[in-house]
């Protein structure tokens, strides 16, 4: 079988190739609450930007979790909560940005004003549905497992494969791994699996890299999951779906950091036969403000779903939203959209 991993035409090849080339300050941003795929992809960019000589800088809004804080190159990158001021000149003096992992405005909150007043030429890679940044070329592929998939294809493209190293493929390989559950879920295209190949043959450690980010919880983090799956889960049984809430009350008892309950929202679709799992999180920090995560497997939109009652949107299976009301508003709109879904569910 012939595979072909070029995303790009050959006009918007060279714009991508003439852009980078005339650039002297480059800035790549990712989201706000960075997951894997977001610091992967913008960590597997810049390595690669570097290789053709470029010095990049990588700004993210906020606090990285720490089942990613290992990888290679995360100390240097910029928090916008941190250190604003380093951002913003950035960005006031950048002659490029590169948008990776989101594709839509809204998406850096605090940081949004930064973007928007950016003079730079932008350049967004991304595979979230309808994005709606103005960019000078918009790399868009919704079919795609992750950014990172698309950093490995772009990085391909333009030739420079052979040039880059284990560093390098291990930031690829964690974000394609963490924005598919271990490539357990939007993950059967078998292009995924080749380029999987090839990132081997640079040395990685595909079981170290699982572990490293999996297999890393704090005691607290350990038993904040299990209070949660055991006195808060609440499962519609005839609708194959759940939900849960947790509070800040919770959160502070059980000494939250970001990342402690990383993929929880997927432990319920163990259940035999479930098909939706939503969470809904207080802000840690904004009073009346719901995080709302939603998974499905195979055919149920959760992404509808997120558009539907929670404000977001994301993937078939994996979306994400918000909610400005109290937990207990969010539990009556998780179970109306339950409800609205029913004939999906059963």
């Amino acid at each position: 079988m012939d595979i072909n991993l070029n995303i790009l035409s050959d006009q918007e090849a060279a714009i991508l190739r003439e852009t980078i080339a005339a650039s002297r300050r480059i800035v790549i941003c990712a989201h706000k609450s960075p997951d894997g795929d977001a610091i992967g992809s913008s960590l597997g960019w810049a390595y690669y930007l570097r290789s053709l000589g470029k010095e990049p800088m990588v700004c993210v809004p906020d606090m990285i979790p720490d089942a990613i804080s290992w990888l290679p190159g995360s100390l240097d990158i910029v928090r916008y909560d941190k250190r604003p001021e380093k951002v913003q000149q950035a960005f006031d003096e950048a002659d490029l940005v590169f948008c990776v992992d989101f594709g839509s405005t809204g998406r850096l909150d605090e940081m949004d004003h930064v973007l928007a007043g950016c003079k730079a030429q932008r350049i967004v890679i991304d595979h979230h549905l309808a994005p709606n940044l103005e960019a000078k070329l918009m790399i868009s592929q919704p079919h795609a497992s992750s950014a990172s998939e698309l950093v490995f294809r772009l990085v391909w493209q333009l030739g420079g494969f052979p040039e880059l190293d284990k560093t390098w493929a291990t930031c690829v390989y964690c974000g394609m791994m963490t924005d598919t559950g271990g490539f357990t879920y939007n993950s059967s295209n078998p292009d995924i699996y080749y380029i999987i190949c090839q990132l081997l043959t640079k040395g990685i450690d595909k079981d170290k890299i699982y572990r490293n980010v999996f297999n890393n919880a704090r005691v607290s983090a350990v038993r904040f999951r299990g209070h949660l799956m055991n006195e808060k889960l609440q499962v519609i049984e005839s609708l194959h779906a759940s939900y849960y809430t947790v509070t800040r009350k919770e959160l502070k008892e059980y000494d939250f950091i970001k990342g402690d309950l990383e993929g929880l929202v997927n432990v319920p679709l163990t259940i035999k036969g479930h098909k939706l799992s939503i969470s809904l999180r207080e802000d840690t920090d904004i009073d009346n403000r719901i995080l709302v995560s939603l998974r499905s497997v195979d055919d149920f939109p959760c992404n509808k779903m997120a558009e539907q009652f929670f404000n977001g949107g994301g993937h078939l299976n994996a979306s994400g939203g918000k909610l400005l009301c109290c937990i207990e508003e969010a539990e009556l709109i998780a179970q109306k959209a339950i409800m609205a879904f029913a004939d999906l569910l059963k």
